[in-house]
C-alpha cells in the first residue's frame, strides 16, 4: 500500500456542559461538536515502513512537545498493542493547528492516526475504536468525525443531525490554555452542580435555528478559562462587534474562540480585518459540519 492522508481537523465544542468532578478526578459532559473544513486543519500521511516513526513540521511544530511524547505516537502505539499488529508506518505530521487551544488539535491528530493505520496496516478498525477513549476525551468523537454528542467522559459519542455547512471564524490570540488548570479552576468554584443532559436534542431546520437554540445554551468552561487567559474576553468582543456574527463562544477549555456568521463572506471580513488590529493572532474562516 502507498502513502495515506488525512486532514485532522479542529473540533469546535458548539456548546460545553460539565458536570462536578468525580471520584475519579473526570467530569461527565454534554456537549454537541463539529469539525472545521480543510482550512482549519492538521495534515497527516502515512506509509509502509519497517518500524515506526514520526516527523512533525509546520508553524506549530515547535510548541508541540517531544516527538516521542505525541499523541500520533501514542496513538499508533496503542494500536499496535491492541490489534497483535507488528508492521511499522513513516508518519509525517503538519501541525497548523495552535497548541493547548480548547479545539482538540491533538486528539483530531490521534484520530487521523487511527484511521490511516487501520487501513495501512489492514486491520479491523474496532481496534481503532477500543483504543480512542484511552488517548483522551476528544479522541472517539473525532474518530467518528461527524457532528455528534458527546457524553460520558467523552467516551459516549451519538452522531447528530446537522446537515449543513455553519460559516465561522477561529480565533486564537496565541496564548495556551491548558485543559488541567481550567477544569482545577471550574472545581474549586463547585461548579457542574446544576449538571443534566439535554434530550432529546431538537431536529434543527437549518442554520438560523440551531444558532437561536445555541444562544440559549453556554459552554460552561468559558468563565474559569478566561480568568487565567484574559485575552480570551478580548477575541469574545471583538467577534462579537462585527458586521453579520449572529453567535460567538468559546470552544473546550479554550483559549481558541468561534463566531458564527450569516455568510462565508462576512466571517473573511472579519479575519481581514482581525489580522490589520491582531496581526499577532491566529484566525481562519472556515465552515462547520462533518471533517474534511
Amino acid at each position: 500500500m502507498t502513502e495515506l492522508k488525512a486532514w485532522a481537523p479542529a473540533k469546535v465544542n458548539l456548546f460545553l456542559h460539565v458536570g462536578p468532578v468525580k471520584r475519579n478526578g473526570r467530569h461527565d459532559l454534554d456537549s454537541l461538536v463539529v469539525f472545521s473544513d480543510e482550512h482549519a486543519a492538521d495534515y497527516l500521511t502515512a506509509s509502509p515502513a519497517e518500524a515506526l516513526s514520526l516527523d512533525v513540521s509546520g508553524p506549530f511544530a515547535p510548541v508541540s512537545g517531544p516527538v516521542e511524547d505525541n499523541l500520533v505516537l501514542t496513538a499508533a502505539l496503542a494500536l499496535q498493542g491492541v490489534s497483535g499488529c507488528t508492521k511499522g508506518a513513516a508518519l509525517s505530521l503538519k501541525k497548523w493547528l495552535p497548541v493547548a487551544a480548547g479545539i482538540g488539535g491533538g486528539s483530531s491528530d490521534a484520530a487521523a492516526a487511527l484511521r490511516l493505520l487501520t487501513k495501512l496496516w489492514e486491520i479491523d478498525a474496532s481496534y481503532s475504536e477500543q483504543v480512542a477513549p484511552g488517548l483522551g476525551g476528544d479522541v472517539p468523537v473525532s474518530l467518528a468525525a461527524v457532528p455528534a454528542l458527546m457524553r460520558g467522559e467523552g467516551e459516549q459519542v451519538a452522531p447528530a443531525r446537522v446537515p449543513f455547512r455553519i460559516p465561522a471564524l477561529l480565533v486564537n490570540p496565541r496564548v495556551t490554555c491548558p485543559t488541567g488548570p481550567v477544569f482545577a479552576a471550574y472545581d474549586a468554584a463547585a461548579g457542574g452542580g446544576n449538571f443534566a443532559e439535554i434530550d432529546p436534542l431538537p431536529g434543527f431546520l437549518d442554520k438560523d435555528h440551531l444558532t437561536d437554540w445555541l444562544g440559549y445554551q453556554r459552554n460552561d468552561l468559558e468563565a474559569p478559562a478566561m480568568a487565567r487567559v484574559p485575552e480570551i474576553a478580548e477575541v469574545l468582543a471583538f467577534l462579537r462587534a462585527q458586521p453579520g456574527v449572529r453567535l460567538a463562544r468559546m470552544s473546550g477549555s479554550g483559549a481558541t474562540c468561534f463566531a458564527i456568521f450569516d455568510a462565508t463572506s462576512f466571517a473573511e471580513r472579519a479575519s481581514v480585518v482581525l489580522k490589520a488590529e491582531q496581526p499577532d493572532w491566529w484566525s481562519v474562516p472556515t465552515r462547520l459540519g462533518a471533517a474534511p
